[in-house]
């Protein structure tokens, strides 16, 4: 699946999710004992209350971590700061270390000493310090007359004055997250570090085995981890990277069990979820799978074509664009099953009843009609003028130009502090080196005949699907000036454009000039699309607020409607435990899945002429040796198993834990048949699809010779554990 939050980067979906179950729902650590303490306790859990969410006192929380701002989980395994996420998660570092000359991607990394462990400039590691319900203190000075824009606005200014108290005087960093649609708001506040080094990484044919072919798939039989460390300051503080920096001492460290799994075990999956968008009304699915979804099926499937052929030409390139081509075959695979789940389970209908029943129960009070009475006509006509006028599909055009086909217009426009250094005269230099590292990191992944071929067919499809009065100034320059000759102007851009090659921009930063800059013409289509975005919110502002207000009441509606069930609020990229068991399913009429898969299957997969399905020589020999020492079940090698865990974008590297709060597997995906879950959980079908930790102990100790990881980690065999992280804890270590 590779569960990283691209997708959170579109239009938001909402969406209602009818029941929930054990196994549904994202829950909040600060919520659980008085929600779900008792069903997981029912289920098999162990822990104490305390022990998974306490702000006084270790606990599981402390071990949990997010990684770069929320694109990714991670967990911390070992008293000096080691932490496991998946490979997937880990490929941008990978790949920014590799060259055709130490091609990590292909052979794999192991740093065998501390000296070894490669620094990753920007990387940040998020620890949790405590969630606050500051709801009363956002909402009390809202007043119910204000428009939505001052409401918006008040918020804002509002949130801003609790995260300036909250982190003042500190070296902490907060936000307040929104929930139920602005009903609801927490305080977050985090420790962040930002000196983590990559120690470890298989070769991609363990580490992304399967490939593209596999993912969002079941049977999975896929290493998919990679391996960091955090470092601090020597007080224990963040700190920028430094040779003096220590690893850091963790609160709390997840022990790892050698015991193994079996069905209908208890699991958790404890991680930092991107967006879920459960209340969406029948509208809101109709539009995506009318308009939103196939708009990003086509920019995706052009952009992955063109990468496709210059990658098979040339291994530099291949290096360069590895990253980029996996996280928009991604995003293309995940709205193609998604929109099939949409359909199968028939969700455009199962809302419409959900809405009809909502009607029903606003009409038979006057109180709820003068409240909740045009909710869902307010829904209904925003999707409608959405289809209608195409502003989100504009939107979305540009944004997909703009992170994946255009590369050249964000780097133009991050150029932004030099330009307002040379109007001023003041700190140039300091601004020009400032640039020269953004340009140092940008051209290490850039091939121009790529970057040209890009951008030229996302400027058609954009002409073709943006309506004219919403699209960007350059466009119109481009059929006037040009005729039309999308590949003429764009030769005219990358000839004359300083951002285009290094030469041209080192040759310009010797000399800087504002005059020059200014008139670029890359700068200049950069300014032209903003613009037009610009535009386009000026003109859905009135909608925009209308949807928001909208939703904010169907989901205080909806709570009202059903006093009795307990709702949890959409993920936003703050720390969730989701808890169900390990479980089989049956995907469709004769079709039986296992729970678990063997590494017996790598072997029945291989095939060398397949890049996906390449097995390392060292792997085959392990398995045919059967050297999997006290990792294996006999002669059996586990792999990866299913859960009914609920998942989305951003639970990557999530810890799957056991009833005695022991680590056993990596969440690394979702199953083919549960890809529209952002959108709808659906109890029978969707499965969250983790590493069996012993799977990834093997590459560790047998694969990769990496001992001394093994050796800083606590290892439980068959004795349960209340306490992680105590003396008698370190103890029972099997040898």
């Amino acid at each position: 699946m590779k569960l990283k939050s691209l997708v959170c980067l579109f239009f938001p979906l909402l969406m209602f999710v009818s029941s929930a179950n054990a196994d549904e729902g994202m829950w909040l650590p600060l919520l659980l004992n008085k929600m779900n303490y008792a069903e997981m306790q029912k289920m098999g859990l162990k822990l104490t209350p305390e022990q998974l969410y306490s702000i006084n006192n270790s606990s599981l929380k402390d071990a949990i971590v997010m990684l770069d701002g929320g694109s990714c989980s991670a967990e911390v395994v070992s008293p000096e700061g080691l932490l496991f996420t998946n490979h997937h998660c880990g490929y941008d570092n990978i790949q920014e270390h590799s060259s055709v000359e130490h091609d990590y991607l292909t052979d794999g990394f192991w740093a065998m000493s501390r000296e070894e462990e490669l620094s990753n400039p920007g990387k940040t590691a998020s620890f949790l310090i405590r969630i606050e319900d500051v709801t009363a203190k956002v909402l009390d000075e809202i007043s119910n007359e204000i428009s939505e824009k001052e409401r918006t606005e008040k918020i804002h200014e509002i949130i801003s004055k609790i995260e300036k108290e909250a982190t003042e005087e500190t070296h902490y960093n907060a936000r307040v997250s929104t929930m139920f649609g602005g009903n609801e708001y927490y305080l977050y506040v985090y420790e962040t570090f930002r000196d983590v080094r990559l120690v470890g990484a298989p070769p991609s044919s363990i580490g992304d085995y399967g490939g593209d072919t596999d993912n969002w798939m079941w049977p999975r039989h896929t290493g998919d981890f990679t391996i960091f460390r955090i470092y601090c300051a020597p007080d224990g503080k963040p700190a920028d990277y430094s040779e003096k920096n220590i690893p850091y001492k963790p609160k709390h460290f997840l022990p790892i069990s050698l015991k193994g799994v079996k069905k209908d075990d208890f699991a958790m999956v404890w991680g930092n979820p991107g967006n879920t968008d459960r209340y969406l009304s029948s509208f809101g699915v109709e539009y995506a799978l009318n308009y939103f979804n196939p708009a990003i099926i086509k920019i995706c499937n052009k952009l992955l074509e063109i990468m496709k052929e210059d990658m098979d030409a040339d291994k530099k390139v291949r290096i360069q664009y590895a990253s980029k081509y996996a996280g928009i075959a991604n995003v293309w695979k995940l709205y193609l099953g998604q929109s099939k789940s949409l359909k199968k389970l028939d969700v455009y209908n199962s809302k419409a009843i959900l809405e009809n029943n909502f009607t029903n129960w606003v009409n038979a009070d006057e109180a709820r009609k003068k409240e909740y009475g045009s909710v869902i006509d307010d829904i209904s006509e925003y999707y409608k003028i959405s289809s209608d006028k195409k502003y989100n599909i504009a939107t979305l055009c540009f944004r997909l130009i703009y992170i994946f086909g255009a590369e050249i217009l964000d780097f133009a426009n991050q150029s932004n502090d030099l330009i307002s250094a040379l109007k001023s005269g003041e700190n140039i230099n300091e601004a020009v080196e400032k640039y020269k590292e953004i340009a140092n990191k940008y051209f290490k992944d850039y091939n121009l005949p790529t970057e040209k071929k890009k951008f030229t067919e996302l400027l058609k499809i954009y002409s073709e699907g943006v309506p004219s009065d919403l699209q960007a100034d350059i466009i119109s320059e481009i059929k006037t000036k040009y005729k039309g000759n999308f590949e003429k102007y764009i030769e005219y851009l990358y000839s004359k454009s300083i951002f285009s090659t290094p030469e041209k921009l080192n040759s310009f930063l010797d000399k800087p000039n504002l005059k020059t800059i200014e008139k670029d013409p890359a700068l200049k289509a950069a300014t032209s699309f903003f613009n037009s975005v610009a535009n386009i919110e000026n003109l859905s502002e009135k909608e925009n607020g209308k949807i928001r207000r909208a939703s904010r009441l169907f989901i205080k509606g909806l709570r009202e409607m059903m006093p009795n069930k307990k709702f949890y609020p959409n993920a936003n990229s703050t720390m969730r435990c989701s808890y169900g068991t390990i479980v089989d399913y049956y995907p469709a009429d004769a079709v039986y899945y296992d729970w678990h898969t063997y590494m017996k299957g790598i072997i029945e997969k291989e095939d060398p002429e397949n890049e996906d399905f390449i097995v390392p020589e060292k792997l085959k020999e392990i398995y045919l040796k059967k050297d999997f020492g006290r990792y294996g079940e006999g002669d059996k090698m586990p792999l990866c198993f299913l859960t009914n865990n609920d998942i989305t974008g951003g639970s990557s590297g999530s810890s799957v834990i056991n009833a005695n709060g022991e680590l056993i597997g990596i969440a690394f995906d979702s199953n083919w048949e549960g890809v529209g879950g952002d959108i709808i959980f659906d109890p029978d079908m969707q499965r969250c699809v983790n590493v069996d930790i012993r799977y990834v102990l093997l590459i560790i100790d047998k694969y990769a010779g990496a001992t001394h990881l093994i050796d800083e980690m606590t290892l439980i065999n068959n004795k349960p554990v209340v306490k992680p992280d105590t003396e008698e804890q370190k103890e029972i270590i099997t040898q």
